[in-house]
């Protein structure tokens, strides 16, 4: 059975990245669809009953290329985001300069403090610690879609704080 399933992905892989292509925009990825649909064919019991293989094989390739093209347009950045962290101070500055952003990052920590634990920690792993959306939903066991609300929701309430202080 399991050579009938490796026959099967083997006669209609080339065919699979084509099918899979203009879903994800790129061959590269496409590929990437086509074996991770294989790993997940393979990982199907031996006795697992699937009527129409073929269909079935396109069928995983479809579902993982759509959820690729839904992630990757849910990890593209944030509108306004890039704005509000490039209005933060740069590292040199004058000395008004510099205590103005002392006063600037003690209202965006006390900002960040006053969010729900989630929240902080989504914020603080995707912008300031660099992990990807699906990183930050894997650590906290979340949705995508949920990290970037918390993530746009943290930017939000540190600029409403930023401008009470101003």
């Amino acid at each position: 059975m399991a050579d009938d399933k490796l026959e099967l992905y083997l006669a209609h892989r080339p065919a699979l990245v084509d099918y899979a292509a203009p879903i994800v925009g790129c061959r590269a990825r496409a590929e990437d669809v086509v074996q991770e649909a294989w790993l997940r064919l393979s990982s199907q019991p031996l006795d697992a009953e699937i009527r129409h293989p073929a269909s079935y094989l396109y069928r995983i390739v479809r579902n993982l290329a759509l959820d690729q093209t839904r992630r990757t347009a849910t990890e593209k950045a944030q509108p306004g985001g890039d704005e509000i962290l490039a209005e933060l101070p740069a590292s040199t500055a004058s000395p008004e300069q510099s205590v103005s952003q002392q006063s600037e990052l003690g209202a965006i920590s006390r900002a960040l403090e006053e969010l729900p634990l989630r929240t902080r920690t989504a914020f603080e792993m995707h912008r300031l610690g660099g992990y990807t959306l699906q990183q930050v939903a894997n650590h906290l066991e979340v949705s995508v879609s949920l990290v970037h609300q918390l993530v746009h929701d943290a930017l939000r309430h540190c600029l409403e704080r930023l401008e009470e202080d101003l």
